[in-house]
């Protein structure tokens, strides 16, 4: 079990990471971070299947050791995660992400709805959880059909799904909050559950 998490920690990009984000889509020229201010993590986590397994994500790396400790916290309070690979597996797609229900932070694209850089483009956002963690429009309105279920925003069961739905006052949300990350979840009209930014 020990040489699991041997690999924990902040890394800079390889020249295989690099690569990875190139042909993925997730990095391009006129992206507004480089590549050398991004950091590749890897980070254990709790599966859904209470089994522990290795993730992968960048971030910038003004934020890199706190998101590092971040997740570190919610392993050990237990948070569950269902999967935490790089968006580029995706081909840098968020709607794929997004339907795998993928925890994932850098990626160069505009904001939803906006021809402006999303916070992921710098770095410094990740969507945690996304299916359990819905973006809701300001209709209501829900684009992906396995988070319907999870319009109503409140712990029932205790199944990892549950437990993976954050809310105000959960001690997962909290833990972003005291780094002093932002919630998606606290805007008014539009929410995005899933997002957290610096």
């Amino acid at each position: 079990m020990a040489t699991l998490f041997a690999e924990v920690g902040v890394y800079t990009l390889s020249d295989n990471i690099q690569t990875v984000m190139k042909k993925g889509g997730s990095w391009h020229k006129g992206c507004p971070v480089p590549l050398q201010d991004l950091r590749y993590l890897r980070i254990k986590y709790l599966g859904f299947d209470k089994q522990a397994y290795m993730g992968e994500m960048i971030v910038h790396k003004e934020v890199s050791d706190e998101v590092v400790h971040i997740f570190d916290e919610l392993y050990t309070i237990g948070y569950p995660i269902h999967k935490m690979k790089l968006v580029s597996s995706y081909k840098a797609n968020d709607w794929q992400s997004i339907e795998a229900d993928n925890t994932s932070a850098f990626n160069c694209r505009n904001a939803t709805g906006s021809k402006k850089w999303s916070k992921h483009s710098y770095g410094k956002a990740i969507d945690l959880n996304s299916i359990e963690n819905p973006y809701v429009s300001r209709s209501g309105r829900i684009s992906h059909k396995a988070s319907l279920k999870y319009r109503k925003r409140v712990h029932t069961v205790d199944t990892s799904e549950d437990k993976a739905l954050l809310l105000k006052h959960d001690k997962a949300t909290q833990i972003f909050k005291k780094y002093g990350w932002k919630w998606g979840g606290d805007w008014s009209g539009v929410k995005d559950y899933q997002h957290f930014y610096k």
